[in-house]
């Protein structure tokens, strides 16, 4: 069986020559993630193109990586960048969040003056990586997705935040895991199931396993991305990449040939919703 196409869920385009935008490559600063060098490269349109020859990719999902100060300048810049090349295909923005429901609906309000503007997701550490009510009600009150990245000890902690909402809800990179290790798989058993619990407004991106693992070996990848489609089931799963950051650890054909081994055994109209068709239903692309 071979896969017929590919939406791929999550992507940056970014330049670290542009400093004031992406500091954290510009500066080759410390992210817990190892060695960042592979990653702090320019990566546009020409060059993901061309790393995903073999995969038909048809679409692509933004998703924000710009400081605080330019997360709205990002969403439309990339916009009025799709009006010109048709790419990409929705954008997820970010808000610095705020105890402000003015300003947090402000900074909202401005992105969603770009058409392909979906929702957001919060970069940040402990707490503030955790949606509070004022942005899950500004959300919800305007049809916007809200991405949550957060990494396995909060897991449960966020559903129990996400518990009763009814916006549409994207767990990026698989949980988060930071490691291979048991306790940490445990840990993010426990909160991947209490999030596929909820309603079925909340999925599941497939995506970021190269960053933990530092590898795109289909035994590492299995026990993960197996367990969140068991949980979430393959209506409320897609795949995506995460690059350039995960090519750190490999090529987007290393990566994609894992998602394909780890799904052979599926019929090709599951594959078809792995692959592509949730990620346009999910982000409306």
């Amino acid at each position: 069986m071979t896969i017929e196409r590919v939406v791929d869920a999550h992507v940056h385009l970014w330049d670290p020559a542009r400093a004031d935008w992406y500091p954290y490559l510009a500066g080759m600063q410390q992210l817990d993630m190892g060695d960042i060098s592979g990653m702090c490269r320019r990566f546009d349109q020409t060059i993901y193109f061309s790393e995903t020859a073999k995969w038909n990719v048809q679409k692509f999902i933004h998703v924000a990586a710009a400081a605080p100060a330019k997360l709205t300048d990002e969403t439309r810049e990339l916009d009025e960048q799709a009006e010109a090349t048709g790419h990409p295909d929705a954008l997820i923005g970010g808000v610095v969040p705020s105890d402000d429901t003015g300003e947090l609906e402000r900074q909202l309000d401005d992105q969603m003056a770009s058409k392909r503007f979906r929702g957001i997701r919060i970069m940040g550490e402990g707490d503030q990586a955790l949606p509070t009510p004022a942005i899950l009600k500004a959300l919800q009150d305007r049809g916007l997705i809200f991405e949550l990245m957060v990494h396995p000890d909060q897991l449960s902690e966020a559903a129990a935040a996400l518990d009763g909402w009814e916006l549409p809800v994207v767990v990026e990179h698989t949980g988060w895991p930071r490691s291979n290790d048991p306790e940490e798989y445990e840990l993010w058993a426990t909160g991947m199931a209490a999030l596929a619990g909820l309603r079925e407004n909340v999925t599941c991106k497939l995506s970021g396993l190269a960053m933990p693992m530092q590898s795109m070996d289909a035994a590492k990848f299995a026990p993960w991305i197996e367990h969140a489609i068991d949980l979430f089931n393959v209506d409320r799963c897609m795949f995506a990449s995460n690059f350039p950051v995960d090519g750190m650890h490999g090529t987007f054909d290393d990566l994609y040939s894992t998602y394909d081994e780890l799904t052979a055994g599926l019929d090709e109209p599951t594959r078809e919703k792995l692959f592509a068709g949730n990620a346009e239903r999910i982000y409306r692309c």
